[in-house]
């Protein structure tokens, strides 16, 4: 790609609507542009962003042995009468009538829809266990939406939901999708801690989120600083493998404003272990039996001859979210340079030719460049703007591609200025830049 054909609307200043960094980076760059209040569309460099978050969130989610589904955005309200949330879910439930008068509505989450289908396909709990995920848009109206994607109306979210025939088995895949979130989380280069949350409009009584700190997040955190040394490297999908690894987090007290008591976590934490402070929630898993499967009427034939109601989970990752949430974490807005990780930057690398009126020969070298590393497989954008090379590195330290030539003075015969943003600047080859690059890929 060249910057001349990209569609990248950069602003020279921070949008003076935004509040926090990652919708003033949106913003300015043009990952974003807003529709309606908390309602945005997704522009070619965020789109990119969200569509590699995405693909690494399936990934770890086949991996568990989910199976990919795809719900409707709109749902009838029937479904929702027969579990009882219709009328208790709140404003935030955006219900709506199609033009023979019927109820429905615009998916806020899918638990009665995934019971549905399930009650209609599976019989026996020989089926079982079924993991089924989908990755959706979400309209939640929010009263007051606000910091950008990271309270909007409108989200795109990765929702699973498991079931099973006992509580053992559900716990078992509760685990599954615990260790699924770690791996992910680390992935997208972000330490995501896991903590003891309240299960809010979902229910049952278990619920962890997942929490990145960071001092714009709405949730209030506290927890022992000896669990961010906590390795989960080792762990496998074994039934003990899980269970040890949940417990390992669990013996260090860490939880969300909703579930702290402060005689409990003065108890169990020493002064100099206690952290409290801010995070972003980034995922958030249930596990709530048969709240759901029993007033819809969800049960498989047992041995023997009897019935039950399966037990379920649910696990919700704010795909859209992950986006603000990586730049919350990795944009120094005082030097307003942004580093994106190499598994979801929108370019792998920069190539930024130094080009006067009277001089292009920076521009056929940096074309040449181009087509040698689009055949390596690295995604690879040009400046071949003629704007003066003070505003061209601004320009994609704003952007945050991770990796850049720049072609120049310091460039020699075969050699050319390679550099890492954060780190200093060395003379390589076009091989080497790109088996450097791509040996990193490698490790995603």
């Amino acid at each position: 790609m060249y910057i001349s054909k990209a569609f990248i609307p950069i602003l020279k200043n921070n949008p003076t609507e935004a509040k926090i960094k990652s919708h003033k980076l949106m913003l300015r760059v043009g990952m974003i542009k807003q529709s309606s209040a908390g309602i945005y569309s997704w522009l070619p460099l965020g789109f990119k962003v969200m569509k590699k978050i995405e693909k690494i969130v399936r990934e770890e989610q086949n991996k568990i042995g989910a199976q990919e589904i795809l719900m409707p955005t709109i749902q009838s309200s029937e479904i929702w009468k027969e579990s009882g949330r219709y009328d208790d879910y709140g404003d935030e439930m955006l219900r709506i009538k199609d033009r023979q008068n019927r109820e429905m509505l615009y998916g806020p989450t899918n638990e009665e829809l995934i019971t549905d289908i399930f009650r209609s396909n599976i019989k026996s709990y020989k089926s079982l266990p079924q993991l089924l995920y989908h990755i959706q848009w979400k309209f939640r109206d929010e009263l007051r939406p606000r910091f950008g994607i990271m309270r909007c109306r409108e989200f795109y979210m990765k929702d699973a939901y498991s079931f099973d025939i006992n509580d053992e088995e559900a716990l078992y895949s509760y685990n599954k999708f615990f260790l699924s979130y770690l791996r992910t989380f680390k992935r997208l280069n972000l330490t995501a801690i896991p903590m003891a949350a309240d299960t809010g409009p979902i229910g049952g009584n278990l619920s962890h989120e997942f929490i990145i700190l960071a001092e714009t997040g709405e949730s209030k955190i506290f927890t022992d600083k000896r669990i961010f040394d906590v390795s989960y490297d080792n762990a496998n999908l074994e039934k003990k493998s899980l269970d040890d690894l949940r417990k390992k987090y669990e013996i260090f007290y860490a939880v969300t404003d909703e579930k702290f008591n402060k005689e409990e976590f003065e108890k169990k934490v020493s002064a100099e272990n206690r952290l409290t402070t801010k995070g972003i929630e980034v995922g958030h898993i249930f596990y709530f039996g048969d709240k759901y499967s029993k007033p819809l009427n969800a049960s498989v034939d047992l041995p023997g001859g009897k019935k039950d109601y399966v037990k379920m989970g649910s696990y919700g990752v704010g795909v859209s979210r992950l986006v603000g949430a990586i730049i919350e974490a990795k944009y120094n807005e005082n030097e307003e340079i942004m580093k994106w990780p190499l598994s979801v930057t929108p370019y792998e690398l920069a190539i930024i030719p130094m080009i006067t009126k009277n001089d292009t020969s920076n521009l056929e070298k940096a074309q040449k460049i181009y087509k040698f590393l689009e055949s390596k497989k690295i995604d690879t954008i040009v400046d071949d703007t003629d704007e003066n090379f003070s505003s061209k590195m601004k320009k994609f330290n704003l952007i945050g591609v991770p990796y850049q030539i720049i072609i120049g003075k310091k460039s020699e015969g075969d050699l050319f200025e390679f550099k890492e943003i954060g780190k200093e600047s060395q003379n390589l080859s076009i091989d080497q830049i790109s088996e450097l690059i791509n040996k990193q890929k490698e490790k995603i």
